[in-house]
């Protein structure tokens, strides 16, 4: 159970890399989009956007630029897999994965020739015109595509993960494998290609054979979630937010927003699968009248309890605060209540009351599920790139009209939701009489000024020398440096897999470093320091020279 843990956290950490590339791409599709669309320009008279004119070229070229890494997500998903996988050489295995997944889909384009597969005679028109059904011909083309300009099967990003692991594995294993002098020259990082060439050929030639069925398998499993409905998409919006505190959410969601798990549909032409995926196909689609509910409903919901629940909370917090600490508590509430709000990053509030009253936390899991629930039944379909705060329901939400995505049953409902929250919380704060940030028996924080960057008066070299002590510290603290075999981060997190979990140092020592919480499972060790965590990995893999 341990192990498995730890190779989750590994994994989720991967995806974490790609994923980092698409706040950027969507808020190009976004606004190239918006601002290209003629009924908006023809509604509001805005002539300066129209076509052929310098700002629209602009915008089109921002558009083009935000739909090509949409296009690409399953080889930039593996070359994100390879490197975050592999614990050394990571640009070896970024290549390799390149290498490996051209190979992939090449070799699988071939063998489907042999088998007198074409794209010609797989399309859904053709088979359509041989007897087939509407929905046997869909289904049957459905397994067919073109990846980079190679006829292959469609793997999409599930292809793109086992290439990244793959070469990971292979990177991992025979990077420093050492030859007889003869061959010496292929030891080390050239051996990598060698056995790329290897083992990526023999696992292309039996997709042809092993994928239809995995493939149908998992459009099942989604047409599945499908049928679950309302109830399903309550217990997605619950689970996601429980699997949060272990961190393993991000090795969940990734399959429901770009695999078949997250539904399959015809957007302009073209089978998309995944929910994020077919949004962003949508949004690019000017065909389209209403995005589908059905593709963001593991998407939408957060809306309710990251822009308008939390921070209601915060407040609710901030009110049964004792009175001599409410100038104390208002600091520190009010800007995790903004953090929440405008970027939709909640780990600096939901942390406080997870570790301090787990009912709360409970409570705010069944309220999230319930808002993912009551807005895919109401049809929002707000999509998001990074999280779901103000910048992202501005982008995917406000720009693209009421019309598109039903935004307004947000701002309607958000309000509802706030004073459910305040009152909620307030009520359960005070007749428990938990420990919130102000209270007796209580310290005041939610993160020590490290975590929040707060300005102070210190001069650069004081500033710096403090980092520089704090990683020791927390390199002391992990067991020493000979006890990390890897060390990455999420937003908020320091991921860690240590080589034996008995040199890590207790819970004391951790909070004495700033941390908020360790989370333990076996060798894999999650430190919380907000927005700080990034930026403690990067000094630490600089300063000790960790690839």
């Amino acid at each position: 159970m341990k192990n498995s843990f730890a190779l989750l956290q590994k994994i989720g950490r991967s995806f974490m890399l790609p994923i980092a590339i698409l706040p950027m791409a969507g808020i190009l599709l976004g606004i190239g989009g918006a601002f290209t669309s003629p009924a908006l320009i023809e509604t509001y008279n805005l002539t300066f956007l129209q076509d052929g004119t310098i700002i629209n070229k602009i915008l089109v070229l921002f558009f083009s630029a935000g739909l090509l890494v949409f296009a690409n997500l399953p080889i930039l998903f593996a070359v994100g897999i390879a490197i975050g996988m592999s614990d050394k050489n990571k640009e070896t295995a970024a290549l390799s994965a390149v290498v490996g997944f051209l190979l992939f889909h090449t070799v699988i384009g071939i063998i489907l020739k042999f088998q007198g597969y074409t794209p010609e005679n797989t399309t859904a028109a053709y088979l359509m015109s041989q007897g087939l059904s509407d929905a046997e011909a869909a289904g049957r083309a459905a397994l067919f595509a073109k990846e980079l300009g190679i006829f292959t099967l469609q793997t999409g990003v599930f292809g793109g993960i086992v290439c990244g692991l793959l070469s990971a594995f292979i990177t991992n294993r025979f990077s420093n494998k050492t030859l007889p002098d003869y061959l010496a020259f292929f030891s080390g990082n050239r051996f990598v290609a060698v056995v790329t060439m290897v083992l990526f050929i023999p696992l292309a030639a039996i997709f042809p054979f092993i994928w239809p069925t995995i493939f149908r398998g998992i459009v099942k499993a989604g047409e599945l979630f499908a049928a679950t409905g309302a109830i399903g998409t309550f217990l997605y919006g619950f689970s996601m937010r429980i699997l949060n505190i272990f961190g393993l959410h991000h090795a969940i969601y990734p399959l429901f927003w770009y695999t078949e798990l997250g539904g399959v549909m015809e957007v302009g032409g073209q089978l998309i699968a995944g929910g994020q995926r077919i949004f962003f196909a949508q949004l690019a689609d000017p065909t389209v009248t209403h995005f589908s509910a059905a593709a963001t409903r593991t998407m939408t919901g957060g809306f309710l309890p990251m822009m308008f629940g939390l921070p209601a909370a915060a407040f609710a917090m901030y009110q049964v605060a004792d009175k001599e600490n409410k100038d104390k508590a208002k600091g520190i509430l009010l800007s995790a209540a903004l953090t929440s709000f405008l970027t939709g990053i909640t780990e600096p509030l939901e942390f406080t009351f997870l570790f301090i009253a787990p009912a709360l936390y409970v409570v705010h899991a069944i309220l999230e599920g319930l808002a993912y629930m009551i807005l895919y039944v109401l049809n929002v379909a707000v999509g998001i790139t990074f999280s779901r705060g103000l910048i992202d329901f501005t982008f995917f939400g406000l720009l693209q009209g009421i019309s598109k995505t039903s935004y307004q049953w947000i701002l309607i409902l958000g309000p509802v939701y706030s004073i459910i929250y305040y009152f909620v919380f307030r009520l359960l704060i005070m007749k428990f009489n938990f420990a919130t940030p102000g209270r007796e028996g209580s310290e005041v924080k939610l993160y020590k000024r490290a975590d929040y960057n707060e300005k102070n008066d210190n001069a650069t070299t004081t500033n710096n020398n403090q980092d520089d002590s704090i990683i020791d510290s927390i390199v002391l603290a992990l067991g020493g440096v000979d006890n990390i075999e890897n060390i990455d981060a999420c937003i908020t997190r320091l991921r860690v897999t240590v080589i034996d979990e008995t040199k890590v140092a207790d819970d004391d020592t951790w909070n004495d470093l700033n941390a908020k919480k360790v989370i333990r499972m076996g060798k894999g060790i999650q430190a919380i320091y907000g927005t700080q965590a990034d930026v403690y990995k990067n000094l630490i893999k600089q300063k000790y020279n960790i690839k």
